[in-house]
């Protein structure tokens, strides 16, 4: 079990991942839409907890000042190991120092910070394809590709517990 503090995309941003899920899963590439639950949202993670104090994670996020939503443009795909395929999107110095300063404050408490969210490790990304290995991975990148460049906004952020897609929404953008 996992808990990621994450940005969420406003609706339009949502339909369109979700459709890019879609579209891949009609091939047969497995995507966020079939993983495990099926519960996934599409989402921009700033850090990814394997152990927490729920308490402390509460009051740290609650410590971050709001910020305004978050405009992303994506030119690209990044593949990580195991077939994981994901949509790579620009970003500027206030995201990055965004992210840091939660992965930070997170770490802060004593939290098990996965290590590629630790501060100056991070690789922004938006999950699509959880095992395109071999041919596939060349229609996920055809079918990221047929969709870009794609400009998103994320509007809200929420702390989602990946191993059962429960959502609990933070009360501003971090």
């Amino acid at each position: 079990m996992a808990l990621a503090v994450c940005l969420l995309f406003d609706r339009r941003g949502e339909r369109l991942v979700r459709e890019l899920w879609a579209r891949l899963e009609e091939q047969g590439i497995r995507t966020l839409q079939s993983h495990t639950h099926g519960r996934h949202h599409p989402h921009l993670s700033y850090a990814v907890l394997r152990e927490w104090d729920a308490g402390l994670v509460d009051t740290a996020l609650a410590t971050l000042p709001p910020g305004e939503p978050v405009r992303l443009a994506f030119h690209g795909t990044v593949a990580f190991p195991r077939g994981r395929a994901a949509l790579l999107p620009s970003i500027g110095a206030a995201v990055a120092a965004r992210q840091e300063r939660v992965a930070s404050v997170l770490a802060a408490t004593g939290a098990d910070l996965h290590r590629h969210y630790a501060p100056g490790e991070w690789v922004p990304h938006v999950s699509v394809a959880t095992r395109a290995t071999g041919t596939a991975l060349h229609v996920v990148v055809k079918a990221i590709t047929d969709a870009l460049p794609l400009r998103l906004v994320a509007d809200r952020a929420a702390m989602i517990d990946s191993s059962t897609g429960e959502v609990w929404p933070l009360p501003h953008v971090l």
